[in-house]
Parts: structure tokens; C-alpha cells; sequence
């Protein structure tokens, strides 16, 4: 073989090498992606029994190799007392959880109660209707006017209502606002759920969902 035959059959071996490292780099790459990072994505699409979006918790958990979810409704048939709970959780200890409860309280009492006890001196707060939400730093709040079955609307001693105390756990996706915004979805969405599930008393047409955070 002459010196020329040699060197264009090296560079050939040399391309198919260099093809299969490539190939190989490539395949352990997506089965990284696949196996570590994926976890949030194998979650159903409608997560805790229904109640909230798969998506609206992967824009607040970071990757991982495996998520797990839970949604549970615990009702009172006697006092037409409630509490759902629900839970999103990665390997990586991150979680993103909420609890939609029945209440007495009036609007501007859960306002004042939940604006003086949280991490921001301001948070920042929206509402359409009487559904009224308000956002900390890692928390947010939900209220809604709720007079569970068996109940009359007009026997509590402040006002019957279904409120919503969400927050995140660990590290997060997301930061700032972008969390904040994230997390009134979360818990609108707790309410919505619970609101319909518990078969609250007054007739209701909720929206998509909230108004928007406005911008910083």
C-alpha cells in the first residue's frame, strides 16, 4: 500500500471513530436527559387528583431524576368542614405544596392577617371578583367566598369562605416574580378544584385564571 492509500484509509477510520464517539456522547446525553431530568414530565397532566396542572409546578421545581405527586380531600359530611391537600416533590427535595381549607373569615380580615405575616412587607396581591390572592417571596394566598353544603350563608360568624396557603420548598426553578406569579396559579388552582369538588353553595363561573402580577 502505497503512502497515499494509507493516509486517506487512516483519516477514514479516524472519521468513522470520531462518528462513533460523537454517536455514543450524543446517546448518553439524551439518556441522561431522559433518566435524571425527566422526572417532573412522567407526572399526569392534570397533577393531585386532578387539581392542578403538571405544568404549572415544572415552572416551579428544577429537574430531576423522579417526581411524585399526591392530592387528597378530606370533607366533614356532618359540619361540611374541608381541607385538600396536594404536593408535588422531586428526588432532589424540591417541592411545591398547598392546602385549600374551609374558613370564617372575611376578606379584608384573611387580607390583613396574611399581608402581616409573611417575608415581604408588601406582597403583592391580585383578584378578579371577590376571589382575592396575594404573593411573598416563597408563598402565596387565596381566598374565595365559599358556603360549604349544610351550611347557611348567613350563620358564621364573619363569612364562610375556602382559602388556599401554597408555597415552595427547596430550591426552585424560578426566582422573584416569575415565583410569585407561579405560585397564585398554583394555589387558584387548588381553590378552583376544592371550590368544585367540596360543591360549595353559590353558583360561580371561575375564570381561566388570575390577572396577571404586574411587571417589577
Amino acid at each position: 500500500m502505497d503512502l497515499g492509500s494509507f493516509m486517506q484509509s487512516r483519516r477514514k477510520k479516524n472519521l468513522v471513530t470520531a462518528g462513533i464517539g460523537c454517536l455514543v456522547a450524543l446517546l448518553l446525553v439524551f439518556g441522561y436527559l431522559e433518566i435524571f431530568t425527566k422526572g417532573i414530565d412522567r407526572l399526569p397532566d392534570e397533577s393531585c387528583s386532578g387539581a392542578v396542572d403538571r405544568e404549572t409546578a415544572a415552572r416551579a421545581l428544577p429537574s430531576a431524576r423522579s417526581a411524585e405527586e399526591r392530592g387528597k380531600l378530606h370533607q366533614d359530611q356532618l359540619d361540611g368542614g374541608f381541607l385538600f391537600g396536594c404536593y408535588v416533590r422531586t428526588s432532589g427535595g424540591s417541592v411545591i405544596s398547598g392546602e385549600a381549607e374551609s374558613r370564617d373569615s372575611t376578606s379584608d380580615g384573611w387580607r390583613d392577617f396574611y399581608a402581616e405575616n409573611g417575608n415581604d412587607k408588601n406582597p403583592v396581591e391580585v383578584s378578579s371578583g371577590d376571589i382575592r390572592a396575594l404573593a411573598h417571596a416563597n408563598r402565596a394566598f387565596v381566598y374565595v367566598p365559599c358556603t360549604p353544603p349544610g351550611k347557611k350563608p348567613g350563620e358564621a360568624r364573619e363569612a364562610h369562605a375556602l382559602t388556599v396557603d401554597a408555597r415552595t420548598i427547596g430550591e426552585t426553578r424560578v426566582h422573584g416574580r416569575e415565583l410569585r406569579q407561579v405560585l397564585i396559579d398554583f394555589a387558584y388552582q387548588l381553590a378552583r378544584h376544592t371550590y368544585e369538588a367540596v360543591d360549595c353553595q353559590e353558583s360561580r363561573t371561575f375564570p381561566k385564571e388570575l390577572p396577571r402580577l404586574p411587571a417589577a
